[in-house]
């Protein structure tokens, strides 16, 4: 995995506007017997390139530490829809999509390959905030408003909210 941020937006059709984007090729060890980038290893990508979004917006393991706060999946939804090889050049771009402001978020992923701009990977989370030290549901801290919902993009009405 490459830890390279880009903006390719206007490259690329994107399923929601400004992506934040890592550029991945998978390698040996995320390959498996079909010959294919292993779906377990996008649902890793996923988590990687949700916290450098996190971090590139100003929030960080030691800030949710410091809040006894953090954003933990309730529910993850991923649609696998074309393979990826060994070798190949990917762009894996996160969205924060939807949020409350009191409790819950959501964070869209879409993966490109670049090579035939075809669309791989398309990924949903549904978060919702808990105390750290408690594992409970608690309202969102203020420093988490003040980052991620200026960061949220549009979601058009008709690409419904998870269940």
């Amino acid at each position: 995995m490459k830890d390279l941020m880009s903006s390719p937006a206007t490259e690329y059709d994107w399923d929601y506007p400004t992506p934040f984007t890592l550029t991945l090729t998978p390698g040996v060890a995320d390959i498996d017997g079909l010959n294919h980038t292993n779906n377990s290893v996008y649902v890793r990508w996923c988590d990687s390139v949700g916290w450098a979004h996190s971090e590139a917006l100003g929030l960080n393991l030691a800030d949710w530490q410091r809040l006894d706060r953090a954003m933990a999946i309730r529910r993850g939804e991923y649609d696998y829809l074309l393979p990826s090889v060994l070798g190949d050049e990917l762009l894996l771009s996160t969205w924060i999509t939807r949020s409350d402001g009191r409790l819950i978020m959501e964070r869209r992923f879409q993966m490109i390959r670049p090579r035939d701009r075809a669309t791989v990977m398309r990924g949903r989370w549904e978060l919702v905030c808990i105390e750290i030290s408690s594992g409970k549901p608690r309202r969102l801290p203020p420093a988490f408003n003040d980052i991620y919902l200026p960061a949220m993009v549009a979601v058009p009405p008709t690409d419904h909210a998870p269940d």
